[in-house]
């Protein structure tokens, strides 16, 4: 039986075992699962381990389309173009992404604090927004939202195909 963890990545973690700095090593004590797709250090939320090989391919394959759903928070409030833009695809220096799943939300009520703080500022609102991609580029929401003029304070992915962040508080896993 393959073994499936889901962790709630805090920000500033690594998404990987070994190496300097704050690693999922510090979180997770338990051998030979690895990380389907990663989060960069500065994303937040739900990260899939697992031993199985194959299931690990079958989600992080971009040919296979599982989608990803992460909670961004953007500086400035968004407008409908750049929404409009998001989900027609945007070009990228590595190419047109696939079009995106968005839509404007309220700042969630259930979100935990960060450490450290996303920084405000007070003449720039920022805005939320649910994204949701079937790709898995390096940085790719980020770099998707700044092309369109509102670069991303924070992300945290809440859902890989099937597999939702749901209550695990963070840096905790759960057995799925």
């Amino acid at each position: 039986m393959a073994k499936v963890i889901a962790f709630n990545k805090p920000f500033g973690v690594i998404c990987q075992f070994s190496g300097e700095g704050d690693t999922l090593a510090n979180y997770i004590n338990i051998q030979s699962i690895y990380p389907v797709g990663r989060l960069d250090k500065d994303s937040e939320g739900l990260v899939i381990l697992t031993d199985d090989g194959n299931l690990q391919n079958k989600i992080s394959n971009p040919k296979n389309n599982k989608s990803k759903i992460y909670i961004v928070q953007m500086e400035g409030e968004i407008t409908e173009e750049a929404i409009n833009d998001l989900k027609a695809g945007v070009n990228l220096k590595d190419g047109l992404t696939k079009p995106a799943f968005i839509k404007k939300i309220k700042e969630p009520e259930w979100l935990w604090n960060r450490t450290p703080s996303v920084r405000k500022r007070k003449l720039i609102p920022t805005s939320w927004a649910e994204i949701s991609i079937t790709e898995g580029r390096n940085r790719q929401i980020r770099r998707m939202t700044a092309n369109v003029g509102f670069p991303t304070l924070r992300l945290i992915r809440i859902q890989i195909d099937k597999w939702k962040l749901g209550n695990i508080k963070v840096g905790s896993y759960v057995s799925l």
